[in-house]
């Protein structure tokens, strides 16, 4: 049932969690010691004063800060390339990411490849970032990538026209503090492709090759937690209650992912980032229930849980019936949630649908993890049914 390996289970130093949370930064920064800090942003936060409130927090302790905030969108290499040298040349010794998954990822990736000397190997995957020198707190603004707590870092490589993943346990900071008020003025659209992101971490780990007992307690009160609160938190985003819960899915299923990984659906998803520049997590939401049709199969057992997970009903009498049921449960959260429901309404052309193809049957560590072989042919074909979209197929 699970992989007969050796498992390590991995956490931040710090997992802090709680309404109010934000407030205790300033005693983290000085219990680290820091002399100079970075905080790492997006625009978009810099221009709704998330950072000055930052800067202010950090102001009674007379410790110098500079900020870095030209995040607009997913990262590139190139943008990490240029937070290295800026943030290096400033010497600092703490650097605060605080943000959605790409502000997060800048951050971490950063403050591990600050004081390499070249960092290209890096970046290639040639070589893993072992360790880190500066030090590194992370405050999540969204509820969905769970980047606060894995030991990955997602970057748009301009060149190649993919996406790729950096993996690195140097990633994972000194300190996670998860303040679910932060996220309330999450509009609802990021609120849903990035809730059902933490949803493609949860399932996707349940299910993975690499899963344990103790991953799948993470995964498993993740989904719970799901779909209690992801409505709720896209068409209501002052509802407090439903935020926390959000706040609690995304770094359950954040632990999850970095301990037990996620599989094809992640893997077909890269792709329509890198050349389409899809979101990440409308594209994780899209793609789900077409990959499952197929993945699921060998999933049986797994899926009975899963509708339990998802109060979908009791399917062990008739176990071939869970899948459909989840699958049903995925086809349905789009619509509730107000999310794009076929790769044609994109504006993805079906021309290209063979070279996406070709690039995520390359994704070999993502699908390696999936219970299901899937070959370039059979990734054409989930490709093709997503096009069409449910009425389509």
């Amino acid at each position: 049932m699970f992989a007969h390996i050796n498992h390590d289970f991995r956490m931040p130093t710090v997992f802090r969690f709680g309404v109010g949370a934000f407030a205790t930064l300033a005693k983290e920064i000085e219990t680290i010691g820091a002399k100079k800090v970075a905080i790492v942003s997006d625009k978009g936060l810099e221009k709704v004063g998330v950072v000055q409130r930052v800067v202010e927090l950090i102001e009674p302790l007379s410790v110098p800060t500079v900020t870095y905030t030209n995040i607009a969108g997913e990262p590139t290499f190139q943008l990490l390339r240029d937070a290295v040298e800026t943030l290096q040349a400033e010497k600092c010794d703490l650097i605060i990411g605080i943000g959605g998954g790409s502000a997060l990822d800048v951050a971490k990736a950063t403050a591990a490849l600050c004081g390499k000397d070249d960092i290209s190997s890096y970046l290639s995957g040639a070589k893993t970032i072992e360790s880190r020198a500066v030090k590194c707190i992370l405050l999540p603004t969204t509820s969905g990538t769970g980047s606060e707590v894995t030991l990955n870092a997602i970057f748009g490589d301009e060149e190649q026209q993919v996406k790729r993943g950096l993996v690195s346990p140097a990633f994972l900071p000194d300190a996670a503090i998860i303040d679910p008020e932060l996220t309330i003025s999450c509009p609802p659209r990021v609120t849903a492709a990035s809730g059902v992101d933490a949803f493609t971490h949860a399932i996707e780990s349940y299910i993975a090759i690499k899963s344990t007992p103790l991953t799948k307690v993470y995964s498993e009160k993740a989904m719970k937690l799901f779909t209690s609160n992801i409505t709720r938190a896209v068409h209501n985003g002052n509802d407090l209650e439903a935020r926390i819960g959000m706040s609690w899915v995304s770094s359950l299923a954040g632990v999850a992912l970095a301990n037990a990984g996620v599989g094809a659906v992640h893997a077909l998803a890269y792709p329509l980032g890198g050349t389409f520049h899809i979101e990440h997590g409308v594209a994780n939401a899209l793609l789900m229930p077409f990959v499952f049709e197929v993945i699921g199969k060998t999933c049986t057992e797994e899926m009975i849980e899963v509708a339990s997970f998802l109060q979908l009903g009791d399917y062990k009498s008739r176990p071939h019936q869970a899948l459909k049921a989840v699958v049903a449960y995925m086809y349905q959260l789009l619509e509730d949630l107000d999310l794009p429901t076929s790769l044609s309404e994109l504006g993805i052309d079906e021309g290209s649908l063979p070279m996406l193809a070709e690039q995520a049957a390359k994704i070999d560590r993502l699908l390696s993890n999936t219970p299901y072989k899937l070959n370039e042919q059979k990734i054409l074909g989930i490709y093709q049914s997503a096009f069409k979209g449910r009425e389509g197929n």
